[in-house]
């Protein structure tokens, strides 16, 4: 576990360095510490990087919601959130339910996410999927009919002239000079 969080963290710190029109695609993420995902997904926040979800992205992963900014984060149709209380190993390795770390995710986590999970039950040590049509509203689409959407809703609604020269009308004529 902890080396592949450094080989996650030493990928997300190579992507950081490309520029901000480049993508990160998490895939089968299943997890892990609280704090090298939330020093990973800040360094991709400042990155401006787009996070795109096409998998699944469990436990610790799901912090990508509360510190990656909606406008940069997608989801496709194959993304799947699982959730669960945080834990750590006790004196014999077994799991034992951390209050502070549960604590900390659900602080993280944003308003609509939280609404989420307490409508499936709250934080435990069973894992809760959210994916499909539950992730309207939470995470955009990644899908181009939706962002050409979004993208059309953002624009301002102005009055703009169709042409750039005036339109003459002709008393008793409604018609316009079209030279």
């Amino acid at each position: 576990m902890r080396i592949r969080g450094l080989l996650l963290c030493a990928a997300l710190l190579v992507a950081g360095v490309t520029s901000a029109s480049a993508e990160m695609r998490i895939a089968e993420d299943r997890g892990g510490q609280i704090g090298h995902y939330l020093k990973t997904f800040t360094m991709l926040r400042s990155s401006g990087e787009r996070i795109v979800i096409d998998g699944n992205c469990l436990s610790a992963c799901t912090l990508v919601l509360g510190v990656i900014p909606r406008s940069q984060l997608c989801a496709t149709a194959r993304a799947r959130f699982g959730f669960h209380a945080a834990w750590m190993p006790d004196g014999s390795g077994r799991p034992v339910t951390s209050a502070t770390g549960t604590r900390a995710l659900w602080r993280i986590y944003p308003a609509s996410v939280r609404h989420w999970i307490n409508r499936h039950g709250g934080l435990s040590r069973k894992m809760i999927f959210l994916q499909g049509k539950e992730l309207n509203g939470i995470v955009q689409s990644c899908s181009p009919a939706a962002r050409h959407a979004r993208a059309q809703s953002r624009r301002p609604v102005t009055q703009r002239p169709i042409s750039q020269r005036p339109v003459r009308y002709v008393a008793g004529n409604a018609a316009s000079d079209r030279r």
